[in-house]
This record gives C-alpha cells, structure tokens and sequence, in this order.
C-alpha cells in the first residue's frame, strides 16, 4: 500500500530479522525510556551523541533503506528547520551591555550610545555572545544552544520511538510490559487488561492508514475539480469523508470485537494468550552493558551546565 510505504510510523518490520529484532523487548524498552529520558537536562554534546546513536544503531542493523528513508528523511528537514527558525529568532535575553572597563579608559569611545556587537569586537578574550551577523539577522550564543537542544530533542523522541515500534512486534511489546507492570498486580490495577488494550491500539494503526489510503484513492478517482467548487463545498467534501473514516473505523473494532467474542474471549485474566516468550541471550548482556555505560556518562558528564 502507498501510504503504508510512504509512511511507516508506528509500523513493525517483519523482514528482513535484524538483530535489534532478537533483542529481548525488555532491553528494548530499556533502551527507548533511556532515548525519552536521557535528554532531559542534559548537555548539548550528550544530546548530540544520542542522535549519532540513533543513526548508528539504524545503519548497523542492516535495516532496508525503503523502511526508514521517509521518516529519517522528514525528521531531519523538521529538525534543520526547527535549528534555523530558532537561532534567527531572538533569544529572549534582554540583556543590557556595559564596557567592563570605565569608560574615561576607553579611548574614542562615548560611554552612552555602545552597542554591544560593536564593544565586543573590541574586548581582549576571544569570547563572543553575537556569534553571526547578516544584516538584522543575529545568531547569538543563546540562540544556538536553544536550537541545539530543540531539534536533537525533537530527532529523538520521535525517531527512538518509530525504530523501536519498526523493530519490535506488538505481541513483543505486550509481554514486555506485562512482565515489566507485574508488581502492580499486588495493588489491584488491571495490567493485563491495559496491555491487552495497548496491543489491539497497535494492531489497528494498520487498518486506520488502510482506510485512510482506500477513501484518498476513492476521492481521487471521482476527478474533482478543487478549483471550482470553492472552499464551502470542498469543507464539506471533506466532512463526508471524515465522517465515512469514522464510520469504517467502527466498523472493523467492532467485527474484531465479535470476532474475540465467537472465539471464547470473555476476559483477559481468564483467557491468557502466549504472546512471546521471553528469553535472555548473550545479545541481550552485550545491550544492557552498552545502556549502564550510557548512563554511566550521563550522570557523570552529560548533565547541563
């Protein structure tokens, strides 16, 4: 399917089997709360060295260029663009510049009046706070760190979690965080019940893309001419076919619910399905050594000064 190919968030690649496939989903887990958590008040270099990571992880795994090419693809032009916007932008400081000499010492120079672009070409240390000036555009110091830290933020959440639903399978998923909640049985919270919803909320993205892609193609086929019909009949063009989506959409969870139901299906705690079986292997060792020694230097040099 076309928008299936085209757009593969959330989507799980069977083949080819890499080996970020056979690692245990535990470990994978470990390893995408670390990509959502590790960021938050660290430095830029840290930051920085996550999204190299990402990439890394993603070349070495041998995963087919077709599968992360758009994704990797968009990302990278939303984060560049998230970087410029925010280093041309003002970086908010309303800082206000004083010589650090007097100015009776400064020669040529009237104390009122000093921009601090022009002082700082003047100062002996080779420290600069305006570091480029293009007519009334300034890029400050200030200004790219925020960018810095804005768009490896914005690479990371999004793309961790597209890899890791792209090399995990949602039955892996469900046992994962099933053995994972475990102890919060003793406290009466319904984890198998929760992860059973989470499961049929991944299997359906496919099916809500499907129809997606099905009702696009029947618009397109009918030869509308958007140009004549104007803006009033166009919003209501696309109401109807916002109101078929849902329509569909209700359609098929509930044939999935009847179909639950005609195979005997009454509660999650009375009717346990084998998902996964969860397995440890040398792979998995090798992975969590590499994730304490990425905290390691987190707690040790990645936090924000």
């Amino acid at each position: 399917m076309d928008l299936l190919r085209s757009l593969p968030i959330g989507l799980y690649l069977e083949e080819p089997v890499t080996w970020l496939h056979r690692l245990d989903p535990r470990v994978k887990l470990g390893w995408l709360m670390t990509f959502l958590i590790a960021p938050v008040l660290a430095n830029n270099s840290y930051r920085l060295g996550l999204v190299i990571l990402l990439i890394l992880l993603t070349l070495t795994a041998g995963i087919p260029w077709r599968a992360w090419k758009q994704q990797m693809g968009w990302l990278l032009i939303l984060g560049s663009l998230a970087f410029v916007i925010t280093c041309i932008f003002d970086d908010g400081l309303a800082l206000v510049s004083q010589p650090r000499l007097p100015a009776l010492e400064i020669p040529d120079i009237e104390p009122t009046g000093l921009q601090f672009s022009d002082y700082s070409e003047m100062q002996p240390t080779p420290y600069r706070y305006v570091l480029l000036t293009l007519g009334r555009i300034t890029v400050t110091r200030h200004s790219f760190d925020l960018a810095t830290r804005f768009a490896t933020l914005l690479f990371t959440l999004i793309y961790s979690s597209s890899l890791y639903l792209l090399v995990t399978a949602p039955e892996e998923i469900t046992v994962g965080l099933e053995a994972m909640l475990s102890p919060l049985n003793r406290f009466k919270i319904p984890v198998t019940e929760i992860i059973l919803t989470l499961t049929l909320a991944l299997r359906f993205i496919p099916l809500v893309l499907e129809e997606v892609q099905n009702l696009s193609r029947s618009v397109r086929t009918r030869a509308i001419n958007w140009k004549k019909i104007g803006l009033k009949q166009t919003a209501q063009i696309w109401l109807v076919v916002a109101e078929r989506l849902i329509e569909n959409l209700l359609l098929r969870a509930e044939q999935i619910a009847l179909a639950m139901n005609v195979r005997g299906f009454t509660t999650p705690n009375t009717h346990q399905v084998q998902w996964h079986q969860l397995q440890l292997r040398a792979g998995d060792g090798v992975a969590i050594a590499l994730l304490l020694l990425l905290w390691w230097g987190r707690l040790t040099l990645g936090w924000l000064v």
